[in-house]
């Protein structure tokens, strides 16, 4: 799994240039769409921020603030990209299934669409790797 997870294949350029247009705009529009605001607003929001693992308001909080901006941060930028995109991933499915759960897929709001399409691009990326253009491959 260790290897997996840090490992970084060898793609073609054109997939390498794919995957690093995927990283920076699900990296960047999560941490400046979604994370930043909480980021900016945590001492606000820690009360009333949903709780869906029973961990307490602002501890929700908190993991949400490090997968969307310390963990989008690290996949756009393509620094240990796969162990970063774990937390995203694990966010927006409680994001998509617990916190949107009960809404509708399609119509006004689209947050349930939301959390599934940046699911889908963060799985995506979690299985090819960050590709060639990424700081992961200098590590290698």
């Amino acid at each position: 799994m260790k290897k997996f997870l840090f490992s970084n294949p060898t793609h073609s350029t054109p997939a390498s240039i794919s995957l690093l247009i995927q990283r920076l705009v699900f990296g960047l529009f999560m941490l400046f769409g979604h994370g930043w605001g909480k980021l900016v607003n945590f001492g606000d929001r820690m009360d009333s921020f949903p709780d869906p693992l029973g961990v307490g308001s602002a501890v929700s909080l908190g993991l949400a603030v490090f997968a969307e901006v310390v963990c989008a941060f690290l996949v756009s930028i393509g620094l240990l990209t796969r162990a970063a995109l774990i937390p995203l991933i694990i966010t927006m499915i409680v994001a998509a299934f617990i916190i949107h759960g009960p809404d509708p897929l399609f119509g006004s709001g689209r947050t349930k669409e939301m959390a599934l399409l940046f699911l889908a691009g963060y799985v995506s990326i979690f299985v090819a790797g960050p590709g060639k253009f990424s700081l992961d491959r200098l590590l290698k």
